[in-house]
């Protein structure tokens, strides 16, 4: 285990790819359910493919075929899944009648167009944040979406993959901290400009900053508050510093407003190298009864690991360890591949927190 992890550390940096440290080794013991679906993916530019294509293994998902142009990314994928098909093209893959499911991290702004080509080929398409880069590929995405009822899932992995996030929710499901109020999301990065792949410096190809980083929390801040229709009240970015990049953002944040609660994001490339992770990444949920703060990936200072919660209600304040708390995504996310339903994530929540990631990116106000 511990050889396969520091491959996938060796692979992210050699090929501009950037692991999370998050990553669980408790998950890869669990034993995935047995075989309901058959799928594939395409396109493996970024490593979030892995954590992808574990949670669908652990919900019962059967790993087909895989096809990348790149050489370096395919090897290093199949090393990963050793029975895992090379197809010669994404055609081939795609004109398979018996996958049901694609699954894909390819360049950002190639992520929409690919997605289109699923749908249209009757499956279901689970693809990394950010899973759309322009309004106008949300437009034709939802077109398509409508038109062949197939599922297009993004995989918010700061939620999904996150054991604290995910315990926060079942609390607050059960009134532990009241109606919620407000969401309070920062998402702090490193940014290790060296192991980048030139896209990642290009603003047409990754979306600007609020599209690609800030997408988780779009999609917190609509699940914690209930939110089922919200509008952007401000955005700003700005390139502070790193001009040497100039279509590069390193900074960005938002004021929403929802019809169940408010929210603020900040988002960043500021993580020091001092820091034992990639991001200091925390969840701040206010509600009228109490408050939740998480801690994703590091404790700062006292803990290397992640998954912390704290609490504080008009009864207790407490700290729980989530760490061995269950990932529910990868199983619902099967079972409304089987049974067409919506237990992993609504596709309306799924297009809504696209669509406002979009809008506070198009029309920030420049730092």
């Amino acid at each position: 285990m511990n050889q396969r992890r520091e491959f996938l550390k060796s692979t992210a940096a050699a090929s501009g790819l950037m692991m999370l440290s998050s990553f669980n080794e408790k998950q890869e013991t669990e034993a995935p359910l047995e075989t309901r679906i058959r799928f594939s993916v395409i396109n493996i530019n970024h490593s979030h493919i892995y954590g992808m294509c574990n949670a669908v293994i652990k919900g019962g998902g059967e790993l087909v075929a895989v096809y990348a142009k790149e050489p370096a990314l395919l090897a290093a994928f199949v090393k990963a899944y050793p029975q895992v098909k090379q197809a010669s093209s994404a055609k081939e893959i795609l004109e398979d009648n018996s996958i049901q499911v694609i699954l894909s991290s390819g360049i950002p702004d190639e992520r929409g167009p690919l997605g289109i080509e699923v749908m249209k080929h009757g499956k279901d398409y689970l693809v990394d944040k950010p899973g759309i880069t322009t309004l106008e590929q949300l437009a034709e995405v939802r077109k398509v979406q409508k038109e062949t009822k197939r599922i297009y899932s993004i995989m918010f992995s700061e939620r999904f993959e996150n054991k604290a996030t995910v315990k926060a929710g079942e609390l607050i499901k059960a009134g532990a901290i009241g109606k919620v109020v407000q969401t309070i999301g920062l998402g702090p990065h490193r940014m290790s400009p060296k192991s980048r792949p030139e896209w990642f410096f290009d603003k047409k190809r990754y979306g600007g900053i609020i599209c690609d980083i800030g997408s988780h929390q779009f999609d917190q801040f609509l699940f914690f508050t209930g939110s089922t229709s919200a509008e952007v009240v401000a955005s700003q970015t700005g390139n502070v510093n790193n001009k040497q990049y100039p279509q590069f953002e390193d900074f960005g944040d938002v004021m929403l407003k929802g019809n169940g609660g408010a929210g603020y994001i900040r988002v960043d490339w500021f993580t020091p190298d001092g820091l034992k992770t990639w991001g200091d990444g925390r969840l701040t949920i206010l509600g009228t009864d109490g408050f939740i703060e998480i801690r994703k990936n590091i404790d700062i200072a006292r803990y290397g690991s992640g998954n912390h919660l704290y609490m504080a209600n008009n009864k207790e304040t407490i700290y729980l360890d989530c760490n061995n708390e269950p990932l529910p995504f990868g199983k619902q996310f099967v079972d409304d591949v089987i049974n067409r339903t919506e237990t992993a994530m609504p596709q309306a929540h799924c297009f809504l927190a696209t669509e406002l990631a979009l809008k506070a990116q198009k029309f920030a106000k420049k730092i």
